[in-house]
């Protein structure tokens, strides 16, 4: 090839790239010429491995703008809040709040001492925690603390019990890998849940070179211990960390090197009974108000005894969380799977009667009543098979179809407003804070994401530039590239957002 022709060449693989850049940029204007663009950019190449479903219908119209492979079972990943967070706004209501009672064998005498155990029934309200009270975990406790005063408890003279046997089942979620458990999105199950049950544990570097690096916990306790076996190295020298949590144990192995001169790290680490980290902190928080336990800390669970006699002790007072609506946004938009699987096990043991075999389990009921709740939706049998609530379960499948189906009748729902709500919004908030920023879908779409190692997904709705409302389901499984699928999902959710044809046209 000739120079002079070299540079032709060029020349027209550079108009052929700014013309294809012009095509893809430019809003598509006609339903067929949406379908095509889904249809050519769902196709390339390097999705050739991968599985691709897409359902795509109009609101206004009711319509099927495009599909592939609807029919199909993908992993949702935390698109499974969406049916969790339905089913529990459904089942509760929207102001429903979640109680955590104060139980004693008896109220306290005249001079203020409680004789015997003061018992802390948790059923699984999420929201006692540091993040939503200005970073202070003890803030999050003067509600109870308030509660024993207001009941004139002046001494307990037994054990502070931390009572998590509300919810019957392990303290994982079916289907969930063992590595999950030592990250915050692994967090233990509890129905008395403190701080979304982790720590922050902090790593800085020592006084000098050869020196452990300094651990420290926050919100700080005593209940996790360290296990040290860092090294504070020279200046410039490249920081590794790393953290290991042994299951069920109480003990962080922190190992690695951090240089002297790094400003330090810090990640969530997870932890083992939460019940009984709660009931740590409780007395500590009573201890401020000139309340003394005499007694142990100590938790029980759903293994130690039978269910709680209720009727045989005294409700000295109780807190409420925050109404659901609240507690639906705090799950879909930053994509909590403790807050989902604490509210499925809550269902759940709300519709357990009386003669239940105690051996079923919260979780199991939970599956049980939104299997219920989907035949009610329309989705029909196949289309949905969960086995926990937050989709961190890797067995968790459902359908793009299942998904509109549930949007769809969400939309119709008497909680539609606050289900809308509680998605994350494009360039806004929650998972989707900086994706699709400058784009017409900035603003503009309302979607859960979704991301397992071999899973992306994003449902939700979007206005399309002509003003008609769209709901989608996106998936992709078995993708596997140097980045994720999912900025290809955001594409999707940018060419629905800038369609300006209309579907029934």
């Amino acid at each position: 090839m000739t120079p002079a022709s070299r540079i032709l060449c060029l020349f027209c693989i550079a108009l052929l790239s700014v013309s294809t850049l012009a095509q893809e940029l430019k809003p598509p204007a006609t339903l067929a010429e949406l379908q095509q663009r889904l249809a050519d950019h769902i196709g390339q190449s390097k999705y050739a491995a991968a599985l691709w479903g897409v359902k795509i219908v109009s609101l206004d119209s009711g319509k099927t703008v495009f599909e592939e492979n609807p029919q199909k079972l993908f992993s949702p990943a935390s698109n499974s809040k969406l049916y969790t967070v339905a089913l529990a706004l459904d089942r509760l209501g929207p102001d429903y709040r979640i109680k955590t009672s104060l139980y004693a064998k008896a109220r306290p005498d005249e001079a203020g001492t409680l004789k015997g155990d003061l018992i802390v029934y948790g059923r699984g309200d999420p929201t006692l925690n540091a993040r939503l009270h200005g970073g202070d975990i003890y803030k999050a406790l003067e509600p109870l603390v308030f509660a024993l005063t207001n009941a004139g408890v002046k001494r307990i003279a037994g054990d502070l019990v931390g009572d998590e046997s509300y919810f019957r089942g392990p303290p994982l979620g079916s289907g969930w890998v063992w590595d999950d458990l030592e990250y915050y999105y692994g967090a233990e199950i509890s129905a008395l849940t403190i701080n979304d049950n982790t720590l922050q544990a902090t790593v800085k570097p020592g006084a000098r070179v050869g020196a452990p690096c300094q651990l420290t916990l926050l919100p700080s306790t005593t209940w996790l211990s360290f296990s040290n076996r860092t090294e504070t190295v020279e200046k410039g020298a490249p920081r590794k960390i790393h953290f290991y949590h042994p299951l069920c144990q109480n003990l962080l192995y922190v190992s690695g090197q951090m240089p002297i001169d790094d400003v330090g790290y810090g990640n969530e680490v997870t932890l083992h009974n939460p019940a009984g980290l709660f009931v740590s902190f409780l007395r500590q928080a009573l201890a401020r108000q000139g309340i003394k336990v005499t007694g142990k800390v100590r938790s029980m669970n759903w293994l130690d005894r039978e269910p709680l006699d209720r009727d045989n002790l005294v409700e000295l007072g109780s807190v409420l969380s925050l109404p659901l609506r609240d507690i639906a946004r705090e799950v879909l938009k930053p994509s909590q799977n403790l807050y989902t699987d604490l509210l499925l096990a809550h269902v759940g043991e709300q519709a357990r009667k009386a003669d239940t075999p105690a051996s079923e389990t919260s979780e199991e009921f939970g599956i049980r009543e939104l299997n219920k709740f989907l035949a009610v939706a329309g989705i029909k049998p196949g289309e949905t098979i969960f086995e926990e609530g937050s989709g961190l379960s890797r067995d968790n499948l459902t359908t793009p179809n299942a998904t509109v189906t549930l949007l769809q009748f969400m939309n119709r729902h008497k909680c539609a407003q606050v289900y809308l709500d509680a998605l994350p919004i494009a360039g806004v908030d929650g998972t989707l804070k900086s994706r699709m920023k400058g784009t017409p879908a900035a603003g503009n779409v309302r979607a859960k994401t979704g991301t397992l190692r071999w899973a992306n997904s994003m449902s939700g709705h979007v206005t399309t530039a002509a003003g008609e409302h769209l709901v989608f389901s996106l998936m992709v499984n078995r993708y596997y590239e140097s980045r994720p699928a999912r900025g290809d999902l955001d594409t999707i959710g940018v060419l629905l957002a800038s369609f300006t044809g209309r579907t029934g046209e």
